[in-house]
């Protein structure tokens, strides 16, 4: 079932990029199409692990479900911003291209903050500081370089750097055994 339901929300988000008109229509009112994007992103990487594992969904499971969504939520909204000019013209409604700068902006620092609370969260159930400071160091990096990334759009920025973010943690707690 799991898998089944990443299956489906990944359609949902891929769909309006199907040529039948029934699907083109989508992007007119997929106001919602990065908060999907982010969903799977984190529905793949943290909640299906756990599902597959036969696990009971625990507090601490869900607050680190919540906290990989908002990080990922917030590289994807840059992701957006820079797309957002062709967005515009294709007529792909969002977030992003219906906000002004500032409410960009707020969207941004709002998904950061949750992402950093949900990540803190983590400390009342037990996990060590510095598993924390681990998971935080993504969200800092990519607070870091919001003001440039949406000045420069080099693929290898986006690509690799941005990206690369998503895996960070994980790969530090792996190379240090934490």
């Amino acid at each position: 079932m799991a898998l089944a339901f990443a299956g489906f929300v990944t359609f949902l988000y891929s769909a309006p990029k199907l040529p039948q008109t029934v699907f083109k229509e989508l992007k007119h009112i997929a106001f919602g199409k990065t908060v999907f994007l982010a969903f799977v992103w984190m529905f793949v990487t943290t909640m299906l692990p756990i599902f597959v594992a036969d696990k009971p969904l625990k507090t601490p499971y869900l607050l680190f479900a919540c906290s990989r969504f908002f990080l990922i939520y917030a590289i994807c909204i840059i992701f957006d911003y820079k797309d957002r000019a062709d967005d515009k013209n294709e007529g792909i409604r969002s977030m992003i291209t219906y906000f002004n700068e500032r409410g960009i902006n707020t969207l941004f620092y709002i998904s950061l903050l949750l992402f950093a609370a949900s990540s803190f969260g983590l400390y009342w159930f037990g996990y060590p500081l510095s598993s924390i400071i681990i998971l935080l160091l993504p969200g800092i990096v990519v607070a870091a370089l919001y003001n440039y990334a949406k000045k420069q759009f080099s693929d290898y920025l986006y690509y690799f750097v941005l990206d690369g973010m998503m895996m960070l943690s994980g790969l530090i707690m792996l190379i240090f055994r934490i």
